[in-house]
């Protein structure tokens, strides 16, 4: 854009490519007149000085949130870790619960296993008791019968005998 050029010139070309009605009256009308000639290569100028200066900022800005979302990720798997860790421990309490009462039932289950030990040697020394006993009946029940059988003999050897005549 030269300065020869005329404002309405540069108005024609800054406004959009669509007619203008009236409800696009605005405050501003008559401003594009009021503003200077504004040469393009220095608006594209302005443009990549704006650029340059904010841009490496920005591309640090980028770089520095790039590294805090991974950061972020990582934090995350960190705390899943030590939230199933948190869960080991508590599946670790329950064991140890169970551990405690497998103990307790085991001590229920030697101290049967001795009443039955002891309850099998009484019942051994009461067989062995009623075998003695019922061999004694036996060995009484057979020196009664002989008893019976010798008396039974004796009064046939006392019972008067006819003589034998010769």
């Amino acid at each position: 854009m030269s300065l020869a050029e005329r404002p309405e010139e540069a108005a024609a070309r800054a406004s959009p490519r669509r007619p203008l009605g009236p409800s696009d009256a605005s405050p501003d009308e008559g401003v594009v007149e009021d503003l200077p000639l504004i040469d393009e290569k220095a608006v594209e100028q302005l443009t990549k000085g704006l650029l340059s200066h904010y841009l490496p900022d920005l591309q640090r800005s980028k770089s520095a949130l790039q590294e805090l979302t991974q950061n972020q990720v990582v934090l995350l798997e960190t705390l899943e870790q030590e939230i199933s860790k948190f869960k080991e421990c508590n599946s670790i309490l329950d064991i140890n619960a169970l551990f405690s009462e497998a103990k307790h039932y085991h001590n229920k289950l030697v101290n049967i296993r001795n009443e039955m030990m002891m309850l099998h040697e009484k019942t051994s020394k009461l067989k062995k008791r009623a075998l003695k006993l019922q061999q004694k009946r036996q060995k009484e029940e057979l020196e009664r019968e002989q008893q019976r059988e010798k008396e039974l003999e004796r009064e046939k050897q006392l019972t008067a005998k006819p003589a034998r005549r010769t």
